[in-house]
């Protein structure tokens, strides 16, 4: 696992633009303000394309790859056509399974399953309905946060409504698959959850 996911605070800006049918956003580091990653959804089809201009945006597919500024891929997230619930599959950079994420059906705010490649759970992710306040926790305990309130360095950079802050905690090893469940989550909340 590459040492950029390492670290515990990741700032997170999507690209905002008019007609765009693709997701993709920058990972910032929080005290530099340089990008250390991008994450983009570069192969998209014809027909996928059309439909998210549509009403039917969070049921199509995506296919995002993560990798450091420099290009080296990190993490790819993927997910088929979602009809009732998503489940969306995280492989590492040699395309190795590392987990998946299921969504559950009818939780307020959304509600995520955290597998790792074995199927087991290690972590939950919630939500609250009424904002952008994310918890990953597993047996009550908080193992990450995703939120649009940071009161660091890049406070005034991170401003608008398209940009969040990714805290993991240290209690999550550094070379944890964990911390590559989570990173990809964060992608899934925005493309699953708040589309």
């Amino acid at each position: 696992m590459n040492p950029i996911l390492n670290q515990n605070l990741f700032l997170v800006k999507e690209h905002v633009g008019m007609f765009k049918a693709a997701n993709n956003y920058d990972i910032y580091h929080p005290e530099s303000n340089q990008i250390i990653m991008n994450c983009r959804e570069n192969n998209l089809g014809f027909f996928t394309k059309v439909f998210r201009f549509t009403d039917y945006k969070r049921m199509t597919p995506f296919n995002i790859e993560i990798s450091t500024a420099e290009g080296e891929k990190l993490i790819s997230v993927k997910r088929g056509v979602a009809w009732l619930r998503s489940t969306v599959e995280v492989f590492d950079e040699k395309d190795r399974l590392v987990g998946t994420f299921k969504q559950k059906l009818f939780s307020i705010g959304g509600k995520f399953e955290i597998l790792d490649k074995n199927e087991k759970p290690v972590a939950t992710l919630q939500g609250k309905w009424t904002g952008w306040d994310f918890k990953f926790t597993h047996e009550n305990k908080q193992l990450a946060q995703v939120n649009k309130k940071w009161a660091g360095v890049g406070k005034e950079f991170f401003t608008s409504a398209d940009n969040y802050a990714l805290q993991i905690e240290e209690t999550v090893a550094a070379d944890s698959p964990l911390r590559q469940l989570i990173l990809a989550a964060v992608m899934c909340i925005d493309m699953v959850l708040k589309e």
